[in-house]
């Protein structure tokens, strides 16, 4: 028999800020990826560079320049609405996906892209109609919705979706 007493917090899962139970999100504004720990992801945690809210249950915009990091490097789900400024459908969906955003962070974050600036990017993804949602899990696509959708479509699609990164 042992008769070493288990060392406090020997469990992996038991300890604060483990690599084990943190997801990393990245920074909308500057890019950076940080390490939120799970249980923490509602505090209003800031990103270490430029201390902006990490996930802040708003939309943000996504450009070229930041897709593929934004997709391939956060741990938690990401839909992308895929836009254009000309378009009404697109913009009579707009507050329906702002409340989206706010309902389900901070377990599925929610960003726009605009197909006239970046349209390497809807042609990349196959972008025929919008506007087009996107789910992303992984760095990977999982789900594909084209047409707007009022509040209780967008929550239902997005819900049934992916799996909130809570």
């Amino acid at each position: 028999m042992d008769s070493r007493a288990a060392a406090p917090n020997s469990d992996p899962a038991s300890r604060k800020g483990s690599h084990e139970d943190a997801v990393r999100a990245v920074c909308a504004r500057c890019g950076t990826t940080n390490r939120v720990p799970r249980a923490r992801l509602g505090d209003g945690a800031k990103c270490g560079n430029c201390k902006e809210l990490l996930l802040s249950g708003k939309p943000f915009e996504l450009s070229k320049a930041t897709f593929d990091r934004q997709i391939g490097t956060t741990d938690l789900p990401l839909v992308v609405d895929f836009w254009a400024p000309w378009c009404g459908p697109c913009r009579m969906m707009a507050p329906a996906y702002e409340q989206a955003a706010a309902q389900l962070a901070p377990g599925v974050r929610l960003a726009k892209l605009n197909t006239e600036d970046e349209p390497e990017l809807a042609a990349r993804f196959g972008i025929r109609g919008i506007p087009t949602l996107i789910a992303f899990e992984n760095g990977h696509e999982v789900a594909r919705q084209s047409g707007a959708l009022d509040l209780p479509r967008l929550l239902a699609w997005i819900k049934s979706n992916v799996q909130p990164g809570l």
